[in-house]
């Protein structure tokens, strides 16, 4: 070998390069002595010398110390130069016995047992059978594919034969056939390309035609797809015929023998291929018209090549009734014949209902050619060149939809993955589309080349949009052997990419036209295009608003985005739904926040005790009521730098002048002793008591900690079918007492608590004041029978009724009475014992 060689090989007296014009390093004995003589003169100079050699010196002194590393990487070259070659190569054997067991070696192939191969191979490959139709009509699309590039060179290769793919079956003979006018096989092709197993005649046609390989779109890659046929059958039947060749028959049954001869009846086929199929018991199904229409829309219904399906159809008919003449009548006798009168008299009603035959309805079967494949591919079209009806109707062709998409987008990506794809937005959910949210999505389609790959893949789409329908086609992906799967998930993750900011331009495009359609005053519009224009959106929100929602909550890079197409009800909307790039923009300049409420509906925010001050204000706040928005609001803190802040949590802060912040810090100081009163009365109900700045006309609220859960959450996770909110104690509201220093209520109870501070009379009222705020903030009664009886008093003294104890007559035990149905029962059993004693007495 020729490192054994190189190993082998003499040392070289100079192992550095050097060039033409420079001198050849010294060796190491002459540089010993340089240095030394060097040292020499520099330790016995004289002072007159001194001046006159010191640069000299230390030229030379630097020279030398430059030199010297340079002389020990030469020591060390030329120690290893000098060393021996291993005696053994990097398996352990020596070259002589390297030598000796070359010249003995025996080289042999892999034997491997055919029947288990092919086994293996169609067992293991695919994961659904059904495909085999999708290989067969592939490679009879390649098959077409590969004379339409011949023709292109010769143009009599293609002949007068059209380029067409048949499907044919028969019930009785429990056979499916698959022809094509494509290239066809020679007697050489097919002991090749089919006895070979993983042999891919289309890669050896590309590989072959590399000039026009840019312009070619075959499918077939692996050689393995034509034996997915016995997944569903016992044996193969290849009839072909290729131009200039006679045509032969391949036959198989998927074990270790093939067999191929010539047709004995002649040139049938003209060109091109017929692969049938002697099914299996348990694949009789293929046998069904309707089944094979189905399969073959599913995975070939963009073929470019016209696929027809032979089929029958029953039709009713007329038919005439042959009526049979009795013995009686024909046998005439001649007298008869001879009295007859020459005329004959006959009535025109009687020759008109003679003249009519009678008819029966019978039905008919009528076998024809059906076209399956009437659906065209517009993807690969320019959008300028597709009309707005082509691309509704391909929706509805494709997702059997029954009403127009609300919006698409159609558009090609280029770079590491190139594909086209088009997007569809449905205009209503499926039903129970949230329902089945965490499962596969089926809505959007992925083709190889035309062929449909897989309908199913947990990435490549996030599953907040999930509802998006549409396909995606690429000439290029890298796909396992049976082409049902990526191989790559780095290619998944740049396709999820591109088509995700797709889809989401596509939604933002459809919002901001929402928009200008509103800021548009065109008074003699009519009204029922604007409620199409105004509403598009609105439309899609209604069915489509969750989507986005999760969206926020999942999708961390695409957040921001998602964040601008939500819509929320405010408390100056009127109903309406805005973005919050609206609400910011309707904002004062003196607001700093984004104030929102989350409730459980619309009713329950909009008259809550929380906002009464900020409606007073004039501050707008967002309604949010989705059980949504409790998660979207920790995902989105804030919104274009603006800070979201909830009205139902502590330290709530807006707008105020100088003296509205002095005249709230005395009234804290001045209720700060009632406030601690308070708080040892509710004891561990509640954190703390402090005085409130968002109440006008309630007495008191409850509002919670800033970093916990709001009341509203609270109730989300209590209702959980499977969740237990106390797992999470941590995150429980932790309830602050808000009291309005103004409120006539809260003004009593403070005077009363300063007079007489172990009143036992005002605990019943702090109750009642607490239970009600609870109600007020959302939360539920905390003793609904304490509540209940406070409730009861203050009724009662409305009314002056004195007590409200209820006088009851005494109820008889209920002990007593099966007492006495026990005794009851006893008295029968001896009744019924003494008549049996008196029968035997009688015997």
């Amino acid at each position: 070998s020729l490192s054994l060689s190189l190993s082998a090989s003499p040392p070289t007296s100079t192992p550095h390069h050097t060039t033409p014009h420079s001198p050849p390093l010294r060796t190491a004995p002459q540089q010993h002595r340089n240095r030394a003589a060097i040292t020499h003169c520099i330790l016995h100079r004289t002072p007159q010398t001194m001046k006159a050699t010191t640069l000299f010196q230390l030229a030379l002194l630097g020279l030398l110390l430059c030199a010297a590393p340079l002389a020990r990487a030469d020591e060390e070259a030329a120690g290893e130069e000098a060393a021996p070659a291993p005696d053994t190569s990097y398996d352990g054997f020596s070259q002589s016995e390297l030598e000796s067991m070359q010249a003995k070696t025996e080289t042999m192939e892999f034997q491997a047992e055919v029947n288990r191969l092919m086994d293996i191979i169609i067992n293991s490959l695919y994961s659904n059978r059904e495909i085999f139709i999708r290989e067969l009509i592939s490679n009879a699309s390649d098959a077409l594919d590969k004379i339409r590039f011949e023709a292109l060179q010769d143009k009599d290769a293609m002949g007068d034969v059209p380029l067409e793919i048949r499907i044919k079956y028969d019930e009785d003979a429990k056979t499916l056939t698959i022809s094509d006018s494509g290239v066809g096989m020679s007697k050489e092709d097919l002991v090749k390309n089919l006895g070979t197993v993983a042999k891919s005649g289309t890669t050896d046609f590309v590989e072959k035609a590399a000039s026009g390989a840019d312009s070619l779109s075959l499918i077939g890659q692996f050689g393995v797809g034509f034996y997915s046929v016995y997944l569903v059958s016992d044996e193969v039947t290849v009839v072909s015929k290729k131009n200039g060749n006679d045509q032969h028959v391949w036959k198989s049954s998927a074990n270790q023998t093939f067999s191929v001869a010539p047709d004995p009846r002649g040139d049938t086929l003209q060109r091109g291929t017929s692969v049938t199929l002697k099914l299996k018991e348990d694949a009789e199904e293929y046998l069904n018209p309707e089944n094979l229409e189905t399969l073959i829309k599913k995975y070939s219904q963009f073929i470019q090549f016209p696929i027809y399906l032979y089929t029958h159809k029953t039709v009713t008919k007329e038919v005439p009734i042959e009526e049979e003449k009795p013995e009686d009548e024909e046998e005439t006798s001649d007298e008869d014949k001879e009295g007859e009168d020459d005329l004959e008299v006959a009535d025109e009603d009687d020759e008109e209902k003679d003249d009519k035959p009678k008819t029966k309805t019978v039905s008919e079967k009528v076998w024809e050619w059906k076209h399956i494949n009437t659906n065209k591919p517009i993807w690969t079209r320019k959008p300028s060149d597709i009309e707005e009806k082509e691309y509704t109707d391909f929706y509805k062709a494709l997702t059997k939809d029954t009403e127009d998409p609300l919006e698409y987008s159609h558009f090609s990506a280029e770079g590491e993955i190139s594909f086209k794809s088009i997007l569809y937005v449905p205009k209503k959910a499926p039903h129970g589309y949230y329902d089945n949210y965490y499962k596969k999505s089926t809505a959007l389609k992925l083709y190889v080349r035309k062929v449909l790959i897989s309908e199913e893949f947990e990435d490549f789409m996030p599953r907040y949009l999930g509802f998006i329908r549409g396909v995606v086609d690429s000439e290029d992906l890298p796909l396992n052997v049976s082409r049902e799967t990526l191989q790559q998930s780095k290619v998944l993750r740049v396709m999820s990419k591109k088509l995700t900011r797709k889809a989401i331009a596509m939604l933002k495009k459809m919002a901001e036209e929402c928009e200008d359609d509103e800021d548009e005053d065109d008074e003699d519009e009519e009204g029922e295009d604007e409620t199409e224009k105004e509403c598009k959106y609105d439309s899609f929100y209604a069915e489509f608003g969750k989507s986005l929602k999760l969206g926020i909550i999942e999708d961390s890079t695409n957040k921001k985005k998602l964040s601008k197409l939500v819509r929320f009800e405010t408390s100056k909307s009127e109903g309406k739904l805005i973005s919050l790039q609206e609400y910011v923009e309707n904002m004062p300049e003196s607001q700093e926040h984004i104030y929102y409420i989350t409730g459980e509906s619309k009713d329950a925010v909009k008259d809550s005790p929380f906002i009464e001050r900020l409606n007073r204000k004039g501050i707008e706040v967002v309604y949010m009521v989705d059980p949504l928005d409790e998660y979207v609001i920790n995902s989105i803190p804030e919104f274009d730098g603006v800070r979201l802040m909830s009205v139902t949590k502590e330290d709530l802060e807006f707008t105020q002048s100088e003296a509205a912040k002095e005249k709230e810090k005395k009234l804290k100081e001045e209720f700060k002793g009632f406030s601690e009163w308070l708080k040892g009365k509710l004891g561990s109900k509640v954190s703390k008591v402090e005085v409130s700045n968002r109440l006008a006309q309630s007495p008191c609220i409850l509002v919670t900690s800033k970093y916990g859960w709001s009341a509203n959450m609270e109730r989300i996770m209590k209702a959980q079918t499977l969740g237990n909110a106390d797992s999470q104690p941590w995150m429980k509201a932790s309830k602050i007492l808000e009291i309005n220093p103004n409120h006539p209520l809260i003004q009593e109870l403070k005077t009363r608590s300063e007079e007489n501070e172990g009143d036992e009379k005002l605990q019943s009222s702090v109750d009642l004041l607490f239970e009600t705020a609870m109600l007020s903030s959302g939360f539920p009664v905390s003793d609904p029978k304490l509540f209940a009886s406070n409730i009861h008093s203050v009724i009662a003294q409305t009314l002056g009724v004195d007590s409200l104890e209820v006088q009851l007559e005494e109820e008889e035990p209920l002990e007593a009475e099966e007492e006495e149905e026990e005794e009851e029962e006893e008295d029968g059993d001896d009744e019924e014992e003494t008549e049996k004693s008196g029968d035997k007495d009688e015997l």
